[in-house]
């Protein structure tokens, strides 16, 4: 537009004399401001990253062969051995793995647990259904084992507070077969009329009301809230949890809540809705490539870093 401008006015006093000087007195010092300005915007400064933290889905070990399958389960360890060499040469505030540490079996735990300890950075479990894929007397020594103190927690890093929800409260997969948790699970299969398949599960109502609490909370201390969790909630997809538009109309009550990062689809998936970015992760056990994130937060931005099969992504945030 202001090059149409300027044409126009050296056009209209073109013929008259003396005014083509006039004309390029006028319009010098305003061309020139119109460069620095440009100059200016060139050399802008990258917003500031405020902290990074590292983000893994679905390591999912066993020590069992892949028979030709997507799933390379015994190259795990390989793959997280490297990500955590990686990681150990950054500055993270914490890294965080979003379910699914195992495939099966306990004694996977003792494969890739003493890998993962050797984080520098603080280290956070998310507790998957596969972490539970554990003989009916050993799923109690699940959470232990991880080293977790809660199944769902809290903590805050710089003014972002971050939330892990447990989406094995209701499950098939959590708790002995004989036990009064899962026929509670049966029941809230059957009466929902529940057609997602039964390896997810539910966030049950005491945890959401200790969601609420720690919201509202976070919304008083002006405090930005990411979730993670390993069942995603959007966009809609099998892998979804039992009760995802519960969960999803809780957090839109609240403007504080910037994302959602969970794990479960190996795909990965992403989309946003009522100003919330939801984010999953493509599983690292999947193919010989792996699998992570860098996230980086600004004030405006939650940068995704991808390693492997993640891609790189920007979320703004308002």
């Amino acid at each position: 537009m202001r090059r149409t401008a300027c044409t126009r006015l050296s056009g209209r006093f073109s013929d008259q004399k003396g005014a083509s000087v006039t004309v390029k007195r006028f319009l010098t010092p305003v061309l020139f401001g119109l460069l620095l300005d440009s100059q200016s915007s060139l050399r802008a400064e990258p917003a500031q990253v405020e902290f990074s933290f590292g983000a893994i889905a679905d390591c999912q070990y066993c020590n069992v062969p892949d028979n030709g399958g997507v799933r390379k389960y015994r190259l795990s360890v390989e793959k997280l051995q490297a990500c955590v060499e990686h990681f150990n040469t950054l500055d993270l505030a914490f890294v965080t793995h979003l379910g699914d540490f195992i495939d099966k079996d306990f004694a996977s735990f003792d494969a890739v647990g003493p890998i993962f300890e050797k984080l520098k950075a603080p280290r956070y479990h998310v507790l998957g259904n596969h972490d539970f894929s554990v003989a009916d007397d050993l799923k109690h020594k699940v959470v232990a084992k991880l080293g977790m103190d809660s199944r769902y927690y809290d903590f805050k890093v710089k003014g972002w507070r971050y939330v892990v929800l447990d989406g094995n409260d209701i499950s098939f997969h959590a708790y002995p077969s004989d036990s009064t948790e899962y026929a509670k699970a049966v029941a809230y299969y059957e009466q929902n009329k529940i057609t997602s398949p039964k390896w997810n599960g539910a966030v049950g109502p005491e945890q959401i009301l200790w969601l609420r609490n720690v919201l509202e909370k976070a919304a008083q201390q002006n405090e930005k809230v990411i979730l993670f969790c390993h069942f995603p909630i959007f966009p809609e997809n099998k892998h979804n949890l039992w009760n995802a538009e519960e969960i999803i109309a809780l957090l839109e009550q609240y403007p504080c809540v910037k994302a959602y990062i969970n794990g479960h689809n190996h795909q990965g998936n992403y989309g946003t809705k009522n100003g919330i970015h939801y984010l999953t992760l493509k599983g690292m056990v999947d193919t010989e490539q792996t699998s992570y994130a860098v996230i980086s937060t600004t004030e405006n931005t939650i940068h995704v870093a991808g390693h492997g099969r993640e891609p790189d992504r920007d979320m703004v945030v308002h």
